[in-house]
Formats: structure tokens, C-alpha cells, sequence
């Protein structure tokens, strides 16, 4: 495949490393007495990971919205109050890390409009290549905005052909839109899912204990926290609708290929998720053991940067015979610092995350699995708080190859020439690192964990599955 790099002439060059990477979620009660929020507000929480900074909800009573959202996690913007508020049989909620459009309350989501077919609501992950150029030929129609989110075009988009109805509206903003998205929508007595032509982030659906209703989310991990069963996930270009007559399937008008980001995989869902049928945990563990497999290394014990890291560092150990011991502790009232959004915020998250096990550590030749590397940055103050605690030598491996290109889709890497693998040599970064020995996971290792074509792994090769624009270092 050929590598995709164009430059828009009307979009941003991603100076400001606008992408986003959220967590969504719907239910869909079928007693309409129900308060669909209160599940909603349970399933952020298990999507806490997938932003951190918003969160909010937004529940249909009888077509008319009532949303609540703020700043924060979901159980700061939630704590105390009172669902009763936002009553209705229909709700769906938004975990955000902002990278797209400022950080301010007004670009919270779920976002809300009217339009011909009643009052809307719009939650969506992903990113938009042609934000600006939509922004552009909208405005230019009379569109006005009050948030600098692309997930507000997408919503001006469908609201324009609302008067042909709700399914024309989306197959309409379908029709224009490219990039990465995944949408829950509630509109009059409706709950719809959306997943963009290729896949790229993840959306599935679970039915509710006892046929009582349906519940769409970005992860499995959310249909657990519900009871609710997994049914199956959401197809590339796939529109899924749950009202009073059950759920139905808008197949795609148009030529779909499914390419899941890889990082996905990787890093970003949650370990005990099933993304497309494929259990997380395994994949990383497996990771792990074509790790091992690469190169031999002499070590006295296998840990992980925790936690994206440990099932990668589990099957390094099974490979390699060598024992998999606790290093590395963190304290599980801190965030992901690869998804705060700031370096000086990430480093000072680092210091209080994580703490070291120095009986563990303490003269021991040590072998560190960490899921991917990006900046570097994280990982030089964890090798540094390792060599503190008395380690005789590290030994750092990467469970990903190097991350050499940068993600227009929703996961925050930054500009290409910003990344550490760009910037630098292998030999480089160990000595940036101050490890011993640094090892990647090769793109054929990772190709073989993948099993097929099936996976967007761009950030690694540059083959972008469509246009994107250039980005400072990329070229044709």
C-alpha cells in the first residue's frame, strides 16, 4: 500500500496536535419509565481511561434533551447529583480527552442541537482530516459554532438534511466527512450508532439483562460494568438503530475495509476489553512473547510499566523462561499521563504515579516492558527511578515497533519531527533512556500478533489507510 500523505489545502497542519481519542456509550431501555442515565453514568466509568479530562450525559425524555457535563472525571462532574434530572428511557454519555478543539466546559460533550426532526444529541470519538474544510464550507452556508470541536460539524452535517429524515442525515454527514469517527446519537425515539467506513476505533453492542434494551459503547469493558451481553460489534460504514421495534442495521451504501488502529491494541483499550473479536489482554501477551523471542537477553526478572505494560510482560516471561516479578507500583488514583495534555503535566504525573519496590529491584539485572514508546520522556524518569532503587542493569523493550509517523485518527502523537524514534537513533535513545539495551518489537513480529490486513498501523510504517495532511517532517 502506497503511503498516504497529501497535503489539504484547507486543513490545519496539526500545529496544535489536534486529535482526540474519547470513550462513548448509549442505552436504549425499552420501558420508557426507565432512567437510562444512571447505566450510562456506570459505563463511563468503565471507559474512565479513554479520557480524562469531561465527561457527560445526555438523556432523551420523549425527544427533549436534558444534558449535564463538565470538566473533570466522570465521578467529580457526577458526584451528588441528582439523575432524577435527567430522566428519560434514552441517554448517552461522553468521556473526553481533548486534543480536538480547546479544553473548555463548552466543548464537553455530548453536544446538543435542533434541528427539523426535533432536538439532537451527538457524542463521537475519533478525528476528522478535513475538520477545517467542513468548518470552512459550513460557516460559509450560515452554520454558527460555539465550540471548536469537529464533532460539531458532524452534528451540522446531519441536522442539514434532517427534513428527509434522521438516517439521510447521517448518510449524508457520512458522505463528507473522512477521517475516524464513531457516534452515538439519541433523537427523538431512537438510540443510533455510528462506525466510520474503516473501523478505526472500536463500537459494539450489548443487550440489556432480560431483552429490556440495548446499550452501544466504545468497549466490551462498559457492557460488563452493565451486565449487559455483548451481541456483536459495530461493521465499518455500519448505522445501527435501537427504538421501540428493536434494533436494526443500515448496511453501508458504499466500498468499506475495516483497518482498526493498531494502538488501540496496544495502548489505548482497556485489557479485559474485546475489540473485533480479539481479547486485548492476548494480543498484548502475546506481544510479549515474540519480544522474547527476538533477541535472548540475560535478566533476573521481567517487569512492567504498568499497567498497558503487564500482559506484554507476562508473555515475555512465559517465552523466555525468566521469572515475572513486581518492580514498579502505581497508585491507582492517578490518571494515564501519556493522555494528560501537557509534557509538564506528564512529568510531574510520573513522580507521584508511579513508586519503585527496592527489594525487588536492588542489585537485580531487570527487563522492562513498556507498551510502546512515543516521547521517551515517561519512560527516561521510570529507567532513572530504577537505577535510584539500586537495578544492576535494565533492559528496556517495547511491546510495538518505533513509532515513526504521527496519528491523524484520534491517538495523540505529536508532530512526526517530535517523535523520539525520529529524532534519534535506537542507540540513541538507550543512551536518551539510560538503559543497557533498548529492543523494539519488530513490524513483522507485530504483523504476525495482527494475523491480517485488518489493522491501521500507520503510526509504525506510514501507510495511511486514506489521505491525510502533512505533518511537519512528513512527506509524499
Amino acid at each position: 500500500m502506497r503511503k498516504h500523505i497529501r497535503k489539504f489545502s484547507s486543513v490545519s497542519t496539526m500545529s496544535d496536535e489536534l486529535h482526540e481519542e474519547c470513550g462513548v456509550i448509549g442505552v436504549y431501555c425499552n420501558d420508557e419509565g426507565r432512567n437510562a442515565s444512571h447505566l450510562v453514568y456506570y459505563g463511563l466509568y468503565a471507559l474512565q481511561h479513554r479520557g480524562q479530562e469531561s465527561a457527560g450525559i445526555a438523556a432523551n425524555f420523549n425527544g427533549k434533551m436534558e444534558i449535564r457535563k463538565d470538566l473533570g472525571l466522570a465521578g467529580e462532574v457526577f458526584r451528588g447529583y441528582d439523575f432524577s434530572k435527567l430522566a428519560g428511557n434514552i441517554a448517552i454519555g461522553h468521556v473526553r480527552y481533548s486534543t480536538a478543539g480547546d479544553g473548555t466546559q463548552r466543548s464537553a460533550q455530548p453536544l446538543a442541537a435542533s434541528c427539523r426532526l426535533g432536538e439532537i444529541a451527538l457524542a463521537h470519538n475519533g478525528n476528522l482530516v478535513n475538520a477545517e474544510s467542513l468548518r470552512e464550507m459550513l460557516t460559509d452556508e450560515g452554520a454558527i459554532f460555539h465550540t471548536t470541536t469537529d464533532s460539531e460539524s458532524i452534528l451540522n452535517l446531519i441536522c442539514q438534511h434532517g427534513s428527509r429524515g434522521i438516517e439521510a442525515g447521517i448518510k449524508n454527514a457520512m458522505s463528507l466527512i473522512k477521517g475516524a469517527y464513531v457516534l452515538v446519537i439519541t433523537i427523538g425515539d431512537k438510540l443510533i450508532g455510528v462506525r466510520d467506513p474503516y473501523g478505526l476505533h472500536p463500537l459494539c453492542i450489548g443487550k440489556l439483562k432480560g431483552d429490556s434494551g440495548w446499550v452501544f459503547a466504545s468497549e466490551t469493558c462498559a457492557l460488563e460494568a452493565l451486565d449487559a451481553e455483548f451481541v456483536r460489534d459495530v461493521k465499518p460504514g455500519e448505522i445501527v438503530i435501537a427504538d421501540g421495534e428493536g434494533l436494526k442495521s443500515v448496511e453501508p451504501s458504499h466500498w468499506c475495509r475495516k483497518k482498526l488502529c493498531v494502538f488501540e491494541m496496544v495502548y489505548f483499550a482497556r485489557p479485559d476489553s474485546v475489540v473485533d473479536g480479539v481479547s486485548v489482554y492476548e494480543f498484548r501477551r502475546k506481544c510479549g512473547m515474540k519480544l522474547a523471542q527476538q533477541r535472548k537477553i540475560e535478566a533476573d526478572v521481567v517487569m512492567a510499566v504498568p499497567d498497558s505494560g503487564i500482559p506484554a510482560a507476562i508473555g515475555y516471561a512465559e517465552a523466555s523462561g525468566i521469572p515475572y516479578g513486581e518492580g514498579l507500583i502505581k497508585n491507582k488514583y492517578m490518571g494515564r499521563t501519556f493522555i494528560l495534555p501537557e509534557q509538564a503535566m506528564r512529568d510531574d504525573a510520573v513522580r507521584i504515579k508511579l513508586s519503585t519496590i527496592r527489594h525487588n529491584i536492588d542489585g537485580k539485572r531487570l527487563i522492562i516492558i513498556d507498551d510502546s514508546i512515543v516521547r521517551g520522556t515517561t519512560l527516561r524518569r521510570i529507567v532513572g527511578h530504577l537505577r535510584d532503587a539500586g537495578a544492576k542493569e535494565i533492559h528496556v523493550c517495547a511491546a510495538s515497533p518505533e513509532v515513526k509517523y504521527s496519528c491523524y485518527f484520534g491517538i495523540d502523537t505529536p508532530h512526526r519531527e517530535k517523535l523520539i524514534a525520529v529524532q534519534k537513533s535506537p542507540e540513541e535513545i538507550c543512551s536518551y533512556l539510560g538503559a543497557d539495551s533498548l529492543t523494539y518489537l519488530s513490524e513483522e513480529s507485530l504483523s504476525e500478533v495482527c494475523g491480517d490486513d485488518s489493522y491501521c498501523k500507520a503510526c509504525f510504517d506510514g501507510n495511511y489507510p486514506m489521505e491525510v495532511p502533512v505533518n511537519g517532517g512528513d512527506s509524499q
